[in-house]
């Protein structure tokens, strides 16, 4: 029994990935292809490619994950807690997908985490909730927003006397880059979000401790598993954050992008935080829109999405905790 939980939960935790990156896809290529810099099927490839690399180039946010949110429950109880926090992920994620809300996949992970912890009865660590989650959960959407504006209006100034045809076809290669360089981030950051979720199911089981490295399978299957979500595509997340937030161009487009990879790899190496690739991208998005003017973002848009970022959490962590209330139920 006790191995047939442990696989279950793998499981999930790799449907969880799965789901990540088909609503998570969007973030990397939607200025892409909203700018024709990129075909979709080109961008989508480009994008599952670079999560695949990005996924092995460390371990620090896996490890805040598994070590730094809650203490690690033991037994059938800890597994069941673990699996009511990737059903409470998913549901959030399934639900934010279909009503097209680029919500954060991270987020909804950490609010399962939570919710189920608290309903199963197993320690919060608050200082690392709030340190690694909830802070950065606050500052990243500032820092995408400032630096968004700080970078285009940069480039609007070293630009400002070139042919505007020969820039926009320039910033249409260099988004190419861009692009790359936004989705090699995110799976540096949410690969290793579900491999310490993987981590922590070994070290409940008695497969592993905290102390052994990660073990090569598990980076192989969440990294896969991101990339083939994001190969399937989230259309409806990519409409909003391509469309109806601004109407952007390659320019704007490049330096949201430059933008949102820049915060994903200092949080991830400096702080090693597991911050919202989906805050940080559509945050940049719309400083980057307000140096053309400040109406010319669509606010009613961004506003609907701000508030999908501050329920995500609660709302996946109620989800959570019922779903670790039936779990208990049936099967503890």
């Amino acid at each position: 029994m006790d191995t047939f939980a442990l696989v279950v939960t793998i499981l999930v935790a790799l449907f969880f990935t799965y789901t990540n990156g088909f609503h998570d896809s969007a973030n990397a290529i939607a200025t892409s292809v909203s700018t024709r810099a990129l075909t979709p099927r080109a961008a989508l490839a480009m994008a599952a490619v670079m999560n695949l690399a990005g996924a092995f180039l460390g371990n620090e946010v896996a490890k805040t994950v598994s070590e730094g949110l809650i203490e690690t429950p033991h037994g059938s109880k800890g597994m069941g807690i673990l699996f009511a926090a990737l059903v409470g992920a998913i549901v959030w994620n399934l639900v934010t997908w279909y009503f097209g809300l680029p919500s954060s996949s991270s987020h909804a992970l950490f609010g399962g985490l939570v919710g189920a912890a608290l309903a199963g009865g197993s320690e919060v660590i608050w200082h690392g909730v709030v340190e690694k989650v909830v802070i950065p959960m606050f500052v990243s959407p500032f820092v995408g927003l400032i630096v968004g504006y700080l970078v285009m209006t940069a480039i609007m100034w070293i630009f400002r006397r070139a042919n505007p045809h020969k820039a926009k076809r320039g910033f249409r290669i260099a988004q190419t880059v861009s692009a790359a360089g936004m989705a090699l981030g995110h799976g540096l950051q949410d690969a290793q979000k579900t491999m310490g979720i993987v981590v922590m199911a070994l070290v409940i089981s008695g497969h592993q401790t905290y102390g052994d490295p990660i073990p090569v399978w598990v980076k192989i299957a969440c990294a896969v598993m991101l990339s083939l979500g994001t190969y399937a595509g989230g259309w409806r997340i990519m409409r909003t954050l391509g469309r109806k937030i601004i109407e952007l161009d390659p320019p704007q487009g490049f330096a949201a992008e430059t933008t949102g990879a820049a915060i994903m790899f200092t949080t991830a190496y400096l702080f090693k935080a597991p911050v919202s690739t989906t805050h940080v991208i559509t945050s940049a998005i719309m400083g980057v829109g307000a140096t053309k003017r400040v109406n010319a973002v669509r606010w009613g848009v961004a506003k609907n999405i701000v508030l999908g970022w501050f329920i995500t959490m609660p709302a996946a962590a109620i989800v959570a905790a019922c779903s670790y209330g039936l779990v208990n139920l049936l099967f503890l």
